[in-house]
């Protein structure tokens, strides 16, 4: 990746910190596009402040810089929303990013990222690419991501991906949620859990977008991929993290007694005091949602980090963060 000229889009978020780190690590040449500064003083060079809804800024960020590939993450990745216009960073910011590609004939390949969210967990397997069934207005928002790409005639390589359940350091809201609770012994989970889910260390999401940016043009042109890792029992996941984090797996209670703290965390919400367990989070701890990551790995072979493996840097990091 030597020779590209790389503009990421959400480079300072949970992902694309990873990726800006994949990428100075190459020797390539980097810019982060991203109204937040980025997370790691490293970056700064690498930073240019800037919303993906201004579209002069971006535009002449494009002209300046004249990249090769361009890595668009940027997004409002948040399931509540009263219109989908709480989403225009999905839906015009991505309109804003692929008109910016269309102006700018240096640019190689594009990797356009959407979420499994494009279907509803427990909705069943898909029958094509664009068989959606959106999950909330958030969902509704990806899928319009995914209509600007396919639909915008591109002159270049273009390929959108689909994270499943991505994890590791500088995730924002694991940290402070479910690994603090594991940490002090309060997370408690569903008994006889059958759930089946797919999860990514995030080492192994960005080694995959780096594939794509390296495969032929005919593996990756107009494809979309899950990345991520294979499916997997939730609480096998649930308790490899427990046990570095405590040395014992976690308790277990039975499903209605969640079902009910998850009705209780809906009335202390109205009240608007936080609570970890509602009913949305009850939805998706108790609703399979495995997706074929299969095409992924076919073609660019198994990631190379181990669950161990992720769950040793990513411990090593929330040990830093914890004693802040």
């Amino acid at each position: 990746m030597k020779e590209h000229r790389i503009l990421c889009t959400g480079g300072s978020g949970f992902i694309g910190t990873h990726f800006c780190d994949y990428v100075i690590s190459q020797g390539s040449e980097l810019v982060n596009v991203d109204v937040k500064s980025p997370n790691k003083i490293e970056h700064i060079d690498c930073w240019q402040q800037c919303n993906i809804l201004d579209t002069d800024k971006l535009g002449e960020i494009f002209k300046h810089f004249q990249p090769t590939h361009i890595l668009h993450l940027a997004a409002r990745c948040s399931l509540t929303g009263e219109s989908i216009h709480d989403f225009k960073e999905n839906t015009i910011g991505t309109a804003n990013v692929i008109e910016a590609v269309r102006n700018t004939p240096s640019v190689q390949q594009v990797v356009v990222t959407s979420s499994q969210h494009v279907r509803k967990p427990g909705s069943g397997i898909p029958k094509h690419d664009e068989d959606y069934f959106p999950h909330g207005l958030y969902g509704e928002s990806k899928v319009i991501t995914e209509d600007f790409t396919r639909n915008a005639n591109l002159n270049c390589i273009w390929t959108i991906i689909r994270p499943t359940n991505i994890w590791g350091p500088w995730h924002p809201s694991l940290p402070d949620g479910l690994w603090r609770m594991m940490k002090k012994g309060w997370y408690i989970h569903p008994k006889a859990d059958p759930i089946i889910r797919n999860y990514g260390f995030v080492g192994n999401t960005v080694w995959q977008i780096a594939k794509i940016f390296q495969a032929p043009p005919s593996q990756v042109d107009g494809r979309m991929f899950y990345v991520g890792e294979e499916s997997i029992k939730q609480i096998d996941w649930i308790n490899q993290f427990s046990k570095a984090l405590t040395g014992k797996v976690v308790r277990t209670v039975p499903l209605p007694f969640i079902r009910l703290i998850s009705l209780v965390g809906d009335v202390l919400a109205i009240l608007g005091i936080h609570f970890p367990m509602h009913r949305s989070r009850f939805f998706n701890l108790t609703t399979d949602n495995p997706v074929s990551v299969s095409p992924a790995i076919n073609a660019f072979g198994v990631p190379p980090f181990s669950m161990n493996e992720g769950i040793d840097l990513t411990l090593k990091w929330l040990g830093e963060k914890w004693n802040e």
